[in-house]
């Protein structure tokens, strides 16, 4: 019943593929899934014991979807390869696996970015569904980035967390960022989301607020704000770019 499937994605993940790895050999099966990697990832993977498959990407639900249908395990425990997996959280996935009274198990995430863990505005304890029954789990392609899990089953919570080295420096967080935005619009607009003239500017807004005074980033200091602000400026640009995708739809029907 308890034998566990470690699924990382990767693509160019040279530097962070072999820890990664690593901090999961805890694991009956190692899983890497591949979508097209040019450095060493698949190399380094393969010389540290890991199975590769490769697929390409499309969007990160479709992706792990593939990977459940890949796993041969009954659980499978996704990582990314920036994610690290601390002896205690290893332990008590272990334990986790061995219950039959949850199909899935929620993940506290420690993230560290700039160098700094940061431990508001959202980013803590940043919980994830990452370990889960294989045949009761799927992901819902309505999300294409971060992504939501579809769970047949009620799921529980681990207490000691994934540790996440997501963003080595300022440039790296807005690169990463905006690179998820094209995803996110279109799953707003599959989920028929339709903004207001003004939401380009008031979601931005209720974003900066929410994340540096409701959920405590202030006390982050300089971190906090810049994050709170970063993620400001993303929501506004999401929400643009969505605005001028309806424009260009109600032009377009109306010619």
């Amino acid at each position: 019943m308890g034998a566990v499937t470690a699924i990382i994605l990767t693509l160019n993940e040279e530097g962070n593929i072999a820890e990664c790895i690593r901090t999961a050999s805890w694991a009956d099966e190692m899983l890497v899934l591949d979508s097209g990697s040019t450095d060493r990832t698949v190399e380094i993977a393969r010389s540290l014991g890991a199975e590769v498959r490769f697929r390409e990407f499309t969007n990160y639900a479709e992706q792990r979807n593939a990977a459940l249908g890949m796993a041969r395990t009954p659980w499978v425990f996704f990582l990314d390869a920036d994610e690290r997996v601390p002896p205690e959280l290893a332990s008590e996935v272990r334990e986790a696996v061995e219950r039959e009274d949850y199909a899935g198990w929620w993940v506290p995430r420690r993230n560290y970015i700039a160098g700094r863990w940061i431990r508001h505005g959202g980013w803590y304890p940043d919980y994830q569904l990452r370990l889960m029954q294989r045949e009761r789990a799927r992901y819902d392609p309505a999300w294409e980035v971060h992504e939501i899990v579809v769970l047949d089953g009620p799921a529980g919570y681990l207490k000691h967390p994934l540790i996440h080295y997501n963003y080595r420096n300022w440039r790296e967080f807005v690169s990463r960022q905006f690179s998820y935005a094209r995803l996110e619009v279109r799953a707003l607009m599959r989920r028929g989301i339709r903004p207001r003239p003004w939401s380009p500017f008031s979601m931005p807004v209720r974003e900066f607020l929410r994340r540096y005074v409701s959920l405590r980033g202030y006390k982050d200091g300089f971190h906090g704000f810049v994050l709170a602000a970063l993620m400001g400026i993303y929501t506004m640009y999401v929400y643009g770019v969505l605005w001028r995708r309806y424009n260009l739809q109600g032009r377009s029907s109306t010619v």
